[in-house]
């Protein structure tokens, strides 16, 4: 997911589409744990797509 995709959404998405990617890297370290993943990069770009969400999340709520 680019920036620019993060910041088109509203507040309450981006909060929903935040506490969903935390859920599935959750279910992908687990998964990753058991048997390996096919493509282990994954975890990093689910990791980036959490911090450039927060990020943007905290942003918005510094600037109200």
């Amino acid at each position: 997911m680019k920036i620019k995709e993060v910041r088109e959404l509203a507040t309450k998405d981006l909060a929903e589409k935040l506490e969903a990617t935390e859920e599935a890297l959750h279910q992908m370290k687990l998964n990753h744990s058991v048997t390996p993943l096919e493509n282990p990069s994954q975890i990093k770009a689910t990791r980036r797509d959490i911090a450039r969400m927060k990020t943007e999340l905290r942003q918005r709520e510094l600037n109200k």
